[in-house]
């Protein structure tokens, strides 16, 4: 089987928390996100977008953002209904659903693709293909290496992540009772046990047979 060795880093996180991820080619953007998703350590309650800058194009999860592109790509644009061109400006890229799109038209190793995960805390992740795989064995996606663990979920993005850190790092601090008690109800763990994970998503992620 295809597959594609990818580095997933999680950008301004220092020190860098990142995860390499082998995942079978023929796999979608949704399917993707929730490699990510299991690999990270993040717990898919937020809405996420795949930005890929050299071609213009946005892939997303969000049916609505799809339904409201399509319904102003109708509309005959004027001063009137647009003053302010903003939906002229969201018209110039359209976004395409995760679950139709598949990586291996887009993942290639001159160019990065960026998963933005949670539009309030707003993650950025870069994501970097390493190598092609022709002779994958698994019917899912492996985790081979990883460093950092996964930040609590509504911490308030990297800046609020790395205040979080100074307060845990400070067991004297009047606030560290409070938020420890806030972060194992997150279910946050300050390291990444590869072997669970990689259970989970054999468990998870497995590609289904397609009868013939």
């Amino acid at each position: 089987m295809k597959a594609y060795q990818i580095k997933i880093t999680l950008v301004g996180s220092s020190p860098l928390i990142w995860r390499k991820v082998i995942v079978p080619a023929d796999i979608t953007f949704k399917r993707l996100h929730d490699v990510i998703q299991f690999s990270m350590g993040w717990k898919n309650y937020h809405l996420y977008d795949f930005n890929i800058r050299k071609e213009n194009i946005i892939i997303t999860g969000d049916e609505e953002r799809i339904a409201e592109y399509e319904f102003y790509s109708k509309m005959k644009l004027t001063k009137k209904n647009d003053p302010h061109g903003f939906i002229a400006n969201t018209l110039k890229v359209k976004p395409m659903l995760s679950s139709k799109v598949k990586i291996d038209k887009y993942l290639k190793e001159e160019q990065s693709i960026e998963y933005i995960y949670d539009f309030g805390d707003y993650w950025k992740h870069d994501i970097t293909l390493e190598k092609v795989i022709d002779d994958y064995q698994y019917g899912y996606p492996t985790c081979v290496d990883a460093d950092g663990g996964c930040p609590p979920e509504d911490v308030g993005g990297i800046l609020g992540y790395m205040e979080f850190l100074d307060v845990m790092n400070d067991k004297n601090n009047p606030e560290y009772e409070n938020l420890k008690e806030w972060a194992e109800s997150q279910g946050y763990e300050d390291d990444f046990d590869i072997v669970y994970v990689n259970a989970i998503m054999a468990k998870q992620l497995k590609l289904k047979r397609i009868k013939k």
